[in-house]
């Protein structure tokens, strides 16, 4: 397979990746065939598959304006995936120039890709590094360098938290880092689930352990319990379309079909 000049020289072709799979239902096109052949299958097992993916990335749209209604002006974003209309720091400098971005992934793609569009963006970096080391993510130069920790800060895990097999304790994880962050923080977490499309979504899910990051489904309490010692933000934790909605075609006529359960936990 010819390696394109954007991928970087350690990438391997041969695996597919999620993040660049969801950058292909997006409609982008920094992926890979193995990937598209992944994608293709996870569209025949979730047909609305694209859907899903694009009602995830709405949620987070509004989760980081309603953090941004709260004064938070930084923002921790890990597992942001490969950059796509509506990044985070477009979306905050739109509000205040001056607002400042930590990106997390530990897809080189999508490192690569973030890093370039960046280049010119004082206010926001793009960092190689994996969920699972909290405590690397909080004490980088390059986080400490944009992000004041003793001032709110905005941490999204939005589809990434999934990615976390249990025996790696997701919940520790997300502890750790809002722990770390300051009084009027907020979090903003969504993860796959296979509670309202069993057959669907579990074969999705099933296809996922072809990839460099598997994914585990949980379901509606578990997920619940990623947010323990954070105050929930209203409506709670519900379907994607459902958290926050700004018009009546933002929710759709069947939620439960986006299969992704979201929230936003305030830090008190």
């Amino acid at each position: 397979m010819e390696r394109p000049d954007w991928a970087p020289d350690d990438v391997d072709l041969s695996r597919p990746s999620v993040a660049r799979a969801y950058d292909y239902w997006l409609g982008g096109s920094h992926n890979f065939e193995v990937d598209r052949e992944f994608a293709r299958q996870a569209l025949a097992a979730v047909p609305d598959l694209r859907l899903v993916a694009r009602a995830n990335r709405e949620f987070l749209h509004r989760a980081v304006r309603f953090m941004l209604d709260e004064g938070i002006r930084q923002f921790l974003d890990i597992g942001s995936g490969i950059p796509t209309v509506g990044n985070v720091h477009e979306i905050a400098q739109r509000v205040d120039p001056d607002a400042r971005v930590v990106y997390v992934d530990i897809d080189p793609v999508a490192v690569a890709h973030s890093t370039r569009i960046l280049a010119d963006q004082p206010n926001a970096v793009a960092l190689m590094e994996d969920l699972r080391h909290p405590e690397v993510i909080l004490e980088h130069p390059e986080t400490r360098r944009l992000l004041d920790l003793d001032q709110p800060v905005g941490l999204l895990l939005v589809s990434v938290v999934h990615a976390i097999a249990d025996e790696d304790d997701p919940y520790g994880l997300v502890r750790r880092l809002w722990t770390a962050l300051a009084p009027g923080s907020c979090v903003a977490i969504s993860h796959v689930t296979t509670d309202s499309r069993p057959d669907e979504m579990g074969e999705g899910a099933r296809l996922s352990g072809r990839t460099s990051t598997p994914v585990t489904a949980r379901t509606l309490s578990q997920v619940q319990n990623l947010f323990a010692g954070l105050e929930l933000v209203e409506p709670g934790v519900v379907w994607s379309p459902l958290w926050r909605p700004e018009t009546p075609d933002d929710v759709g006529e069947y939620p439960e079909r986006m299969s992704f359960y979201v929230g936003v936990g305030r830090r008190r």
